[in-house]
């Protein structure tokens, strides 16, 4: 019996190709930070064009960006992987004060030092994702714990030890010159000084991402965050998978507490307090979804550069900067719409592709 030959409609090769381009382009997860990025970028630009429109300007905005977006990273994929980590902000203080007070005050080089902070961020890493997989507590709730345990901690050891909540002094420590070349050095470009923090964003951005959608890990992440059940099921290593997480994002707050003690020659007891709802918001923006699943690193580092630009400008322009953070209110909030619009979007237009094909 012959082949039943389908003959295309007309129009219907050429509708397909402006389908499939459309698609391309809502589908991806970054498209609405993207879209937002554009829109703040555009609106300081027109606001404040001399300082906006500058290398400086640049560098201005990159600074905070770098570190936030590092967080924001790690905030991500935990974040994909369906859970939170509330004591992110305040491990940055935390593996800052350890770092300095064995340095200053038992006579340590910063190195050793800045190791043993390592090793306590991860261990504290390893007993969240430990807890939350074991009890089945949500990790709002153990990790809202250990922000509290960390933050009394931080004022009481470093009280006590000092006499008041700063650790002063880490510059002339041994190891701190290297230290801050590694850590949080500045690099000349055009005659206006760039910070080596952002060095270390870029690489971790395009690491954390190769992970994310080109190994079987990545895979991992997202299928313990889409049904954490199912993922098991099929064989996935979903409490291993949610440790690492959480261990992820204690090694980057253990990264930024080295940055900001190389950058700062301090450590105060409040640092980063405050900060871990600011990573969330750069990963939301970024297109992860509070129920997991779903996300990219890529989008997160979008997020940061947002949070940047937005701190920056509204110096830049003049404006009172206590309605910052009201601005990023409406930034998040905005950027949730977005997404949810261009997530819907991409689902007509692949039905629209798919009906479009069953008709050819």
């Amino acid at each position: 019996m012959p082949a039943k030959v389908v003959t295309a409609a007309p129009g219907t090769e050429e509708q397909l190709v402006q389908v499939g381009l459309v698609r391309s382009v809502f589908r991806r997860v970054e498209i609405g930070a993207l879209i937002g990025a554009v829109a703040v970028w555009l609106l300081f630009a027109a606001v404040a064009p001399g300082n906006w429109l500058s290398v400086t300007g640049v560098a201005r905005i990159l600074d905070p960006a770098s570190t936030l977006g590092i967080m924001a990273i790690a905030v991500a994929l935990l974040m994909i992987g369906g859970e939170f980590d509330l004591s992110t902000g305040v491990m940055t203080g935390t593996t800052g004060l350890i770092a300095g007070l064995l340095s200053t005050r038992l006579g340590w080089n910063l190195w050793p030092a800045m190791f043993v902070a390592l090793v306590i961020a991860l261990g504290i890493g390893y007993v969240n994702g430990l807890m939350v997989t074991r009890t089945g507590l949500p990790s709002f709730i153990v990790t809202l714990a250990t922000f509290f345990v960390l933050r009394g901690a931080n004022v009481g050891i470093t009280r006590l030890v000092t006499e008041q909540v700063y650790v002063g002094g880490i510059d002339k420590t041994q190891g701190f010159d290297l230290a801050r070349l590694v850590f949080n050095t500045g690099i000349d470009v055009f005659g206006v000084e760039f910070r080596s923090s952002i060095i270390w964003w870029v690489v971790i951005a395009v690491l954390a991402s190769w992970v994310l959608l080109r190994t079987k890990y990545g895979s991992w992440i997202f299928a313990v965050g889409g049904d954490a059940n199912a993922a098991r099921n099929l064989g996935v290593p979903a409490t291993r998978v949610k440790i690492a997480l959480f261990m992820t994002t204690a090694a980057a707050g253990w990264l930024v507490g080295m940055m900001n003690i190389a950058r700062l020659r301090s450590a105060v007891a409040s640092q980063g307090i405050g900060q871990e709802f600011v990573y969330i918001i750069a990963a939301t923006i970024g297109g992860c979804l509070l129920t997991g699943g779903y996300g990219s690193v890529i989008g997160a580092s979008i997020g940061a550069i947002i949070f940047g630009m937005a701190q920056v400008g509204i110096v830049f322009a003049g404006w009172d900067t206590d309605w910052f953070y009201s601005f990023l209110g409406v930034m998040l909030l905005a950027a949730v719409l977005v997404n949810n619009y261009t997530r819907r979007r991409a689902q007509e237009i692949s039905l629209a592709a798919a009906k479009a094909r069953t008709e050819g």
